[in-house]
């Protein structure tokens, strides 16, 4: 873009800041959102190995968890 288009879209710097600003705060949630779903993953299997849940319980809450995780890779979830 050259200097006219610069000077032309300076007003709308303070919005494109914010806008910036809040993709940066939606990807930092969405990162920690997943690595939530990331240690539920370990503590389920940890439950399973321990012998605290069953399998078909474990089947089911896992399926849960990877949906959600699918559903951030295709970037739906939100």
């Amino acid at each position: 873009m050259g200097l006219l288009g610069e000077i032309l879209l300076l007003p709308l710097a303070p919005v494109r800041g914010v806008v910036w600003v809040t993709g940066q705060v939606v990807d930092a949630a969405e990162q920690e959102q997943i690595a939530q779903l990331q240690r539920e993953l370990v503590a389920l299997e940890k439950e399973l190995v321990d012998g605290g849940i069953t399998e078909e319980e474990f089947d089911r809450r896992e399926d849960e968890i990877l949906d959600l995780l699918e559903e951030f890779d295709r970037g739906v979830a939100g």
